[in-house]
């Protein structure tokens, strides 16, 4: 029973990386008008300015889930410049971690009139993150030196890099997240510096009347681990009069397995994740919803993982770009 559940443990561990990863996990708060979380080049992307607060929770039967909360808010300053800001809360049992990251994004228009949307970004974000780990319930019969009982906590800084061309309805982003390489050493002094993540992404918005239909994946990389998963999104949006409502679903997919064993027989189990999405722009507010579903024979619980963004768009008085595109315009 107790092999079984180590390998329960290690798959989890793989499976879901907000224990082991730095700085705001890669969920799909992006597919909610929020690559800005993700790509800093993404920063002031169009007139005006935006602000996205995201509320995650996982598995409400169980204490101490990991959950996240975000809030971050961006805007456009002058012909070429974005700025931005997020703070970010992340919690998974005795272990936490906050931080903030300032941003600066630099755009550049590459031709065609004022109107017309084509646009090559680069972005850099700095910021400073702490993390948490609660000993203080730690009982060991055995005495181990490495637990101190205490609540531990460390703080350091890092950076991240990103680019982006938004061409009308096209659109590509990359970053590479903590890029500096400095870790916590929270655990102890052999803990990896090397926290680098790299993302790519890409898509197109279709249809140019009241309905549109945006396919796009996401590609992320972990350097240290080597761990690789994929993204791949469908939206579809309709005009109304208030704004825009919408829906999509997402389908994540590691190219890492982990192995596991039953009474009978052994198999290994990638991880997957099937989300759908829905949402509403009304005038310059957005709400959104998502509920992200593990699919395989091995989890922990039946229940999801939910997560609720809250959007304000301002600044915007009428529409920059001639374009279908909801990142840029809203």
């Amino acid at each position: 029973m107790k092999h079984h559940l180590l390998i329960l443990l290690s798959f989890f561990a793989i499976g879901y990386q907000s224990i082991a990863q730095e700085g705001v996990p890669v969920y799909f708060d992006y597919l909610a008008d929020n690559y800005y979380l993700v790509y800093p080049s993404m920063a002031g992307i169009g007139e005006g300015g935006k602000i996205r607060a995201t509320i995650r929770k996982q598995w409400f039967n169980v204490d101490e889930a990991p959950n996240m909360q975000t809030l971050n808010a961006h805007v456009r300053v002058g012909e070429n410049s974005g700025y931005g800001a997020t703070v970010f809360n992340d919690a998974n049992g005795y272990h936490s971690q906050t931080g903030l990251k300032l941003t600066y994004a630099h755009h550049l228009r590459l031709g065609g009139d004022y109107r017309s949307l084509n646009q090559l970004s680069f972005g850099l974000s700095a910021g400073i993150q702490q993390s948490n780990l609660d000993e203080s319930e730690f009982v060991s019969v055995i005495p181990d030196p490495i637990i101190t009982g205490s609540r531990n906590s460390v703080s350091y800084f890092n950076m991240d890099l990103g680019m982006s061309y938004n061409f009308m309805e096209f659109y590509a982003h990359a970053a590479i997240h903590n890029l500096m390489g400095r870790g916590r050493d929270l655990y102890s002094a052999i803990e990896s510096n090397n926290l680098r993540k790299y993302l790519v992404s890409t898509g197109y918005v279709f249809g140019r009347s009241e309905w549109q239909v945006e396919p796009s994946v996401l590609f992320q990389f972990t350097e240290f681990t080597q761990e690789k998963a994929i993204d791949i999104n469908a939206k579809v949006y309709k005009s109304v009069d208030f704004g825009t409502v919408w829906g999509g679903v997402s389908y994540r997919r590691s190219f890492d397995g982990a192995q596991y064993q039953t009474a009978t027989d052994f198999g290994e189990q990638r991880l997957q994740l099937i989300t759908p999405i829905v949402g509403v722009n009304y005038r310059n507010f957005l709400v959104s919803y998502n509920y992200s579903y593990q699919m395989g024979d091995v989890r922990f619980d039946n229940g999801g993982f939910h997560q609720i963004t809250l959007g304000y768009d301002f600044g915007q008085s009428e529409k920059r770009y001639d374009c279908k595109c909801p990142a840029v315009n809203y």
